[in-house]
C-alpha cells in the first residue's frame, strides 16, 4: 500500500514539469523503496550510487562548515541529476533535462521530498 503511494507521488512529480526525466525513492543504505524510471536503468546501481553521494555530500557541507546539506546537483551535458534528502531514512533522486529550470525544480523536489518524509 505504502509502495503504491510512493510510486503515485514520485509520478506526480515527474508530471509537475516537462524538465524531469524521472525520480527514485532510495533508502539512506541504497535499496530501492519506490521508482519512476525509464525502462532499462539499473535501480541497483542508481540507489548505491544515490546513497553514496548523499552521505559525501553531507559529510563534506558538515567538514567545510557549510550548514545542513540541502541537495547534492550533478551537472553533465545531457542533464543534470539532483539528488535530496527525503527525512532521515531515504534519498530523493531526480533525473532533469539540460535545459532545465533548476529554481523551479527545486521547489517541486523539496515539496515532493517533505511529502514522502511524512509517509516514511
Amino acid at each position: 500500500m505504502r509502495t503504491e503511494v510512493f510510486q503515485q507521488t514520485l509520478q506526480q512529480l515527474n508530471g509537475s514539469t516537462a524538465d524531469i526525466e524521472a525520480s527514485a525513492l532510495i533508502s539512506s543504505d541504497g535499496l530501492m523503496i519506490a521508482s519512476a524510471l525509464p525502462h532499462g536503468m539499473d535501480e541497483d546501481r542508481i540507489g548505491a550510487m544515490s546513497a553514496a553521494l548523499l552521505s559525501l555530500g553531507d559529510r563534506a557541507t558538515r567538514e567545510l562548515v557549510r550548514g545542513q546539506l540541502e541537495r547534492v546537483l550533478l551537472q553533465g551535458e545531457r542533464g543534470y541529476v539532483i539528488m535530496s534528502a527525503a527525512g532521515q531514512e531515504a534519498v530523493l533522486t531526480v533525473l532533469a533535462r539540460p535545459n532545465a529550470k533548476l529554481g523551479l525544480i527545486f521547489l517541486d523536489i523539496k515539496r515532493a521530498a517533505e511529502s514522502l518524509a511524512k509517509m516514511i
